[in-house]
């Protein structure tokens, strides 16, 4: 049996994932990341992570154009996504939103995990609808 590894030590690898694979498909990794978990959520936040050919697009004023690619791309590529959170987590990725901003320059990568162990049953949800 595997020993229970650290917290930082997921963060750090869920962060290395998703520089690796921004750097991989887009030519360039982002400057920087940064990877929360709160509860069944991970969030990636990525900075710098436009390439010089966006960013000439975002001048001329063609946000929505390279925000449609962008959406169209992370699309494609989910199951890499999942994979790598699924890998470094030991649990199951059932939800997986992808956004991008731009000033200030980030990417938002919003994974929501299989409940732990254990809390299957138990609802965290304290809001009322």
């Amino acid at each position: 049996m595997e020993p229970q590894r650290l917290e930082g030590e997921v963060l750090t690898e869920l962060s290395n994932a998703m520089v690796a694979l921004h750097r991989k498909q887009y030519g360039r990794g982002p400057g920087a990341a940064r990877t929360l978990i709160v509860e069944d959520m991970v969030v990636c936040v990525l900075s710098d992570i436009y390439t010089p050919v966006e960013k000439t697009l975002l001048e001329a004023g063609r946000a929505d154009h390279v925000r449609a690619v962008r959406q169209l791309h992370q699309l494609a590529l989910e199951t890499e996504y999942r994979a790598a959170v699924e890998s470094a987590t030991g649990r199951m990725v059932i939800a997986f939103v992808s956004s991008v901003h731009f000033d200030p320059d980030k990417a938002f990568e919003v994974f929501l995990l299989e409940p732990a162990r254990g809390q299957e049953g138990a609802s965290r949800n304290t809001s009322t609808e």
